[in-house]
């Protein structure tokens, strides 16, 4: 059997590296987080979403097609932050219409994170399920290319996908929720044709924090045990009994 030494290096280097990281950790000690610890999210889509953050689903739309609503949700972040959302215009899937195929939509994305992550042109977007195409509405038809399985990992490859499109409010003409949250200096996104992509596949890569705080990594929590629950074991072997 052919032993391929490069590859065999670059595991032992990266298991080298996980197992270092777990010993520092444990060494260190990690306190158990709070809300403080937390981020606040603001998404709002035209008309659905799923939303994964470093591979983890964090967030699903409620609502498939009617009202418009903005969903909020607290997150607890971690950097680098691989940020992986599907979007869907509500549409039929054979026709691409909606309202009884009596009419094409149109569409929408928003997002914002407190920690100042916002959606923008320098997002990547790809489509999914593309019609009524050339918008006929007299012969709709839809056009679908298969949607990889592993599109919201951090290790997908997205390379060589477009950047997304900036669409401006009254272009996309958002319902009333969306002025009781906070977008400030986030984008409406989608791709080019905001009329006729009916489900779109947007991609974030954030290196660090956009407000450069510097905050705690708790993703390998489950594998230490917090200072606080050291200090109540502590606490309870001293107990007078």
């Amino acid at each position: 059997m052919t032993i391929n030494r490069s590859l065999l290096m670059r595991y032992c280097l990266g298991l080298a590296v996980a197992v270092g990281l777990f010993t520092a950790v444990t060494a260190q000690g990690i306190r158990k987080p709070s809300m403080d610890d937390t981020i606040k999210a603001n998404v709002y889509a035209d008309n659905w979403f799923q939303m994964y953050i470093n591979g983890e689903l964090v967030a699903v739309d409620s609502i498939k097609f009617i009202p418009h609503n903005v969903v909020s949700v607290d997150l607890l972040p971690s950097y680098p932050m691989t940020i992986a959302v599907m979007a869907k215009d509500n549409a039929d899937p054979k026709t691409g219409m909606e309202y009884a195929n009596t009419n094409i939509g149109d569409a929408g994305f928003i997002l914002k994170f407190s920690d100042g992550t916002v959606t923008n042109g320098r997002w990547k977007a790809r489509s999914y399920s593309h019609g009524p195409v050339n918008g006929d509405t007299k012969n709709p038809r839809v056009e679908n290319t298969p949607i990889p399985e592993n599109w919201f990992a951090t290790e997908f490859n997205d390379n060589d996908w477009s950047n997304a499109t900036e669409f401006t409010e009254q272009e996309v003409g958002p319902k009333q929720p969306f002025y009781e949250s906070d977008f400030k200096g986030a984008k409406f996104i989608w791709t080019k044709d905001i009329a006729l992509d009916n489900t779109v596949i947007f991609r974030h890569q954030g290196a660090s924090s956009p407000d450069g705080k510097n905050r705690t990594d708790f993703t390998n929590l489950n594998n230490v045990v917090p200072d606080a629950s050291k200090k109540k074991d502590s606490a309870k072997k001293k107990r007078p009994r």
